[in-house]
């Protein structure tokens, strides 16, 4: 009722004036004739002009590499839904009682007062990413966020090994901390991922795909996760801090940053190509640059000052 509809949508659909409007608007400027409005709405013409030049999506696009990668975008898709799955989080959310009482020996009652306390704890650290996400980018946090939950596990199994009261207490303590760290990174970014890793065309086919699987791994995890702890105890953390250390060097090597990047942008974001899509040997995982910052920096350099629009018409 309130909100605009998506320029792209707009444009896509014939309504140019209104998605110039739009992005005007997004832009902060006061006329559709701003060079800024004018670059966004012929990128993003472009844009579409290139997503509608193959004619009617197929399935089969899904499995197509080259400079675009869907292969490779679905893979992350998929990728990013299952480590999430198996960092344990859904061992804690959904049998932390059991967890309490089968693995560290407490009593049913207080079993399910730490269990109710840990959810708790799981809904205040999902309020984390609202200041982190877009300060910090998706690839560091994952990447904290992973370390932070093996650590946790490793120190969990490692009390309890003692089978000690006290130690006990103190794995309690690394589960809560597992808790801040997972809304630190695990929790939200496999949600948003997927979104934005994918190009327009296959947008809604990559979520779909990855909110499959990570049901499915949901599933999985719950149904192994009781005779896991029935069978080996405590000892089933360090599987799962095996799992979250394992995460580490596979976002460092093949998941791209995609803060700050415009849609236009995330579509030549494996250009570069390679197996890790130049991944691997980009600074900080950024394989393309904003369109916008060296633009900026071409006026800057240019003698006497450049007119935007010759450099909106290079770009």
């Amino acid at each position: 009722m309130v909100l605009p509809d998506s320029p792209r949508w707009l444009i896509a659909h014939g309504y140019k004036d209104e998605g110039a409007q739009v992005i005007a608007m997004l832009e902060d400027r006061d006329s559709t004739d701003h060079p800024d409005v004018i670059r966004v709405l012929n990128e993003i013409q472009a844009s579409l002009e290139q997503e509608s030049a193959g004619g009617p999506f197929r399935y089969r696009e899904l499995f197509e590499g080259g400079p675009i990668g869907n292969f490779r975008r679905i893979c992350l898709c998929i990728g990013v839904n299952v480590m999430q799955q198996f960092t344990g989080a859904n061992m804690i959310n959904y049998l932390a009682p059991v967890v309490y009482q089968n693995t560290m020996g407490l009593s049913r009652d207080l079993s399910l007062i730490l269990g109710g306390c840990t959810a708790i704890t799981y809904m205040v650290a999902s309020f984390i990413p609202l200041w982190t996400v877009d300060r910090f980018g998706r690839r560091p946090l994952l990447m904290t966020s992973a370390a932070g939950l093996s650590v946790c596990f490793i120190v969990a199994a490692a009390l309890l090994s003692t089978g000690t009261r006290p130690a006990a207490f103190g794995a309690t303590a690394m589960v809560f901390l597992f808790q801040i760290f997972l809304g630190i990174g695990y929790l939200p970014i496999p949600w948003l991922y997927p979104a934005e890793i994918s190009t327009t065309k296959i947008r809604a086919r990559g979520s779909a795909i990855s909110s499959f699987f990570n049901w499915m791994c949901v599933f999985a995890v719950v149904e192994m996760t009781p005779p896991a702890i029935a069978n080996i105890s405590w000892r089933v953390f360090i599987i799962f801090a095996i799992f979250n250390a394992c995460w580490i060097p596979l976002v460092y090597a093949f998941f791209p940053e995609t803060k700050g990047l415009e849609l236009e942008e995330i579509d030549h974001i494996f250009d570069k190509g390679g197996i890790t899509g130049g991944v691997w040997e980009s600074k900080g995982g950024r394989t393309v640059e904003k369109r916008r910052d060296v633009g900026i920096d071409a006026d800057i350099n240019a003698e006497g000052g450049s007119d935007i629009r010759e450099d909106t018409e290079k770009f």
